[in-house]
């Protein structure tokens, strides 16, 4: 049985409001990968952006599309999670909604989900369905997206969503 670890945060751009949008926490999943089996990180940003717009879909939300510099952001935030340049969370957050922002323009808004353990797209993405603060992230009014994953020396891979407002 493997371990879901996540943790939310959201801002709010035009208020420099910050809040934490979820509990930082771990759930068992008995839907959860085997140690026997590999995943892949092949096109899996794809994949969760997939299986997010189908939660989307279901509560009447429209869905997200990518944002090429968010999901580079992700991408990074991930890869220094699995590196340990930074720790498990949201730290530099702001940094990387403000490099967002220089290269889109305006953000009136902007949400971070990440988790991490061994993972499939569908495993992650339940993870963040079943965690109100992580749902709330996703049902959002957020137009674009930008996803990230990253595996450790160990095989652990390290997820990113970034959600945001125009």
């Amino acid at each position: 049985m493997k371990k879901l670890l996540t943790a939310g945060r959201v801002i709010v751009l035009g208020f420099v409001l910050f809040a934490i949008a979820c509990k930082t926490g771990s759930t068992s999943s008995s839907a959860s990968p085997s140690k026997d089996k590999i995943i892949a990180l092949g096109g899996m940003e794809d994949k969760i952006l997939y299986y997010v717009n189908q939660h989307r879909k279901e509560v009447g939300r429209p869905p997200l599309q990518m944002l090429s510099v968010a999901n580079t952001e992700a991408s990074r935030h991930s890869a220094n999670m699995a590196s340990r340049k930074t720790g498990f969370g949201h730290s530099g957050f702001e940094d990387r909604v403000a490099r967002i922002r220089q290269s889109a323009g305006a953000i009136s808004a902007a949400a971070e989900n990440v988790a991490y353990g061994q993972l499939s797209a569908k495993d992650v993405v339940n993870g963040w369905i079943n965690s109100s603060g992580h749902r709330k992230n996703m049902e959002g009014n957020y137009t674009y997206t930008g996803i990230g994953v990253a595996k450790d020396k160990n095989g652990t891979i390290f997820f990113t969503q970034i959600f945001l407002s125009k």
